[in-house]
Parts: structure tokens; C-alpha cells; sequence
């Protein structure tokens, strides 16, 4: 769409200290070198730390993100890494499973930003991962800022969504014998 603008929400501001960790899949190294700048780029004028591991694949991104959620002290996540379009169906299981893993952790309460390019070529893939061009590594940390600034503004979890655990509650039949 020539002519199109694409509007860019600003940074949040924090009072606290932000603590993000990037994981990426460098598969294509220059292209995942160009989404890291961009990333660290945009988390350094938020003033946000950050940390960088790296896994072996885009379908790795999103089980690291997890563990990390699950047993790390992260205030949230920046998931890179790029899907370049082959002559298999590989590239729809790769492209979908990885997003629809990021998705669930974040409706989990993972503040991500997903920075994982699914791209038919290496010229499409280099465009998006450019800071100086479309810079969607520095996209996706912000995403997670965006993220982490709401989840800040509202607070911790009030508590799961179903039925409450019964805990060590005992109950007793009739008569008083223990069921």
C-alpha cells in the first residue's frame, strides 16, 4: 500500500525498574543480529534492562518464554526470530504454532511483543528487520512495554477464572464417616 502511514503509539514511562528478557532464534543470523539491535534499541530509551538467550528455532521461542515466565522474574518478554517460506508445508506449522504459542502466553499473562517474522523471502525478512527500515525487533519490545505498563496500571492477578480448589477441606457423608 504505497503511501501508507503507519501511526507508532509512544513509549510508556516507568517509575519502577523493567526487566525484559529477549529470546531469539538466529536461524538467519544477520537477519536475527538486525531485530536484537532493534530490540535493545527501544528497550534502552525506555530505560528497561534486558537479557538475550538464544534457542534453536522459531518453535523453541515460545517454550522458553514460558519457562521463563513460569520460573524466572522477568516483567516481560520480547520473542524474535524469522520464518523464511520453503517447498514444504513445514513453514504453515513453524509460522502457526509458534504464533498461537505466543498468543496463549500472553492470554496466560505474558507481557510479549512477538517479533517473529514470517516472510516468503530473504529480502522481505531483512525490510522488517531493519532499524533503520520497518524495525520489528524494535516493535516487539515495545509491544512488551505497552504490556508491562497495563499490566503495572492494573495491578497484580485477583485470582483464576473457574472454580475455586477445595484445599484441604474435608468433607463428611452422612453419618460423619469421612467420604
Amino acid at each position: 500500500m504505497a503511501g501508507a502511514s503507519h501511526y507508532t503509539l509512544p513509549l510508556p514511562v516507568f517509575d519502577k525498574p523493567v526487566k525484559v528478557l529477549i529470546v531469539v532464534a538466529p536461524y538467519y543470523r544477520q537477519i536475527a543480529d538486525l531485530m536484537i539491535a532493534g530490540a535493545r534499541a527501544t528497550l534502552d530509551k525506555a530505560g528497561a534492562t534486558h537479557e538475550l538467550i538464544e534457542v534453536p528455532g522459531a518453535l523453541e521461542v515460545p517454550v522458553a518464554i514460558g519457562q521463563a515466565h513460569r520460573m524466572a522474574n522477568f516483567d516481560g518478554y520480547v520473542a524474535l526470530g524469522c520464518v523464511i517460506r520453503g517447498e514444504t508445508t513445514h513453514y504453515d506449522t513453524v509460522c502457526n504454532d509458534s504464533s498461537r504459542a505466543l498468543t496463549l502466553l500472553g492470554l496466560q499473562g505474558a507481557c510479549l511483543g512477538n517479533g517473529i517474522l514470517t516472510v516468503e523471502t530473504y529480502e522481505q525478512a531483512h525490510v522488517r528487520a531493519n532499524p533503520e527500515d520497518q524495525d520489528k525487533g524494535g516493535g516487539a519490545a515495545a509491544a512488551a512495554l505497552h504490556l508491562i505498563a497495563l499490566a503495572r496500571r492494573w495491578g497484580q492477578p485477583k485470582g483464576t477464572v473457574g472454580f475455586r480448589p477445595m484445599g484441604d477441606t474435608i468433607l463428611l457423608a452422612e453419618g460423619g464417616d469421612k467420604a
